[in-house]
């Protein structure tokens, strides 16, 4: 049976937003594992009571981002006749515009999701970020926005995904010692690359837990401290012969990293 605690999701447009903030606090709780149920386009007050309910009795809480009055009524009262735990992820910024600038917000869901530009670039460059993921095709560098090199358990790829996200397109290469890197890394304008590195301490923990998952003993290779610290200095030595920037990721959430990448600091 599973008793991982849950944590539903409700919105009246994609729910994405509502997913991002959760998985994002999640993050900062190592040992807090919890399933996610998303609902989105939730029309009817009647849908929502049905998620409270369904949270009450599994004993978890609702993240939601309703921007239609009735809905956002309907959760609250529901919400304190079951005393279920709710976040109104939006209703504060909103409130916040209301207050500040004296608007009134068009609440129409999926806002934010218009088809507009920037949408489709940002289609575009997840499909690119999966397309010339883990060195798969390094012909994609020269289009790149960002090469990102490191080792692997540097969070090359979800990083990748990340800026995509944002609108970059991103293609990432693992270095390893016994593998010579492609000609075209060298060719790209350093300014373009991104090395990652990390804590080998950490690194080891994290490679160590990845065996775990994949029911393999912890002290293989892939996770021997001397391999690690090989694996390091042979990718860091790539980089300072590249003369690319060099983040530490170690402790550090891929958001993050991203936000330093997007600034260039």
């Amino acid at each position: 049976m599973d008793r991982k605690p849950t944590i539903y999701l409700c919105s009246d447009a994609t729910g994405e937003t509502a997913e991002a903030v959760t998985r994002a606090a999640a993050r900062q709780f190592e040992r807090t594992v919890v399933n996610i149920r998303r609902f989105g386009h939730v029309k009817h007050e009647d849908e929502v009571r049905r998620i409270v309910e369904e949270a009450a009795a599994t004993g978890g809480f609702i993240a939601y981002t309703l921007v239609q009055p009735e809905l956002r009524e309907t959760m609250r009262q529901e919400a304190m006749r079951l005393g279920v735990r709710t976040v109104d992820i939006l209703g504060p910024m909103l409130q916040a515009f209301v207050d500040t600038f004296h608007d009134a917000p068009k609440r129409r869901p999926g806002a934010q999701h218009e088809l507009d530009e920037d949408y489709f670039r940002r289609i575009e460059a997840i499909e690119f970020a999966v397309k010339y993921d883990d060195g798969k095709d390094v012909s994609g560098f020269v289009e790149a926005d960002v090469v990102l090199i490191g080792v692997s358990r540097t969070s090359k790829t979800p990083l990748s995904i990340f800026l995509a996200y944002k609108g970059l397109k991103v293609a990432n290469l693992p270095l390893a010692p016994e593998i010579r890197p492609p000609d075209e890394l060298f060719r790209l304008p350093s300014s373009r690359v991104v090395g990652l590195t990390m804590d080998a301490e950490a690194l080891r923990r994290i490679r160590a837990e990845r065996l775990k998952s994949l029911g393999l003993p912890p002290g293989a290779m892939y996770a021997d401290p001397k391999r690690v610290r090989e694996e390091l200095e042979f990718a860091e030595g790539v980089m300072r012969k590249l003369g690319c920037r060099i983040l530490d990721v170690t402790g550090r959430a891929i958001e993050e990293t991203a936000a330093i990448i997007l600034t260039g600091g």
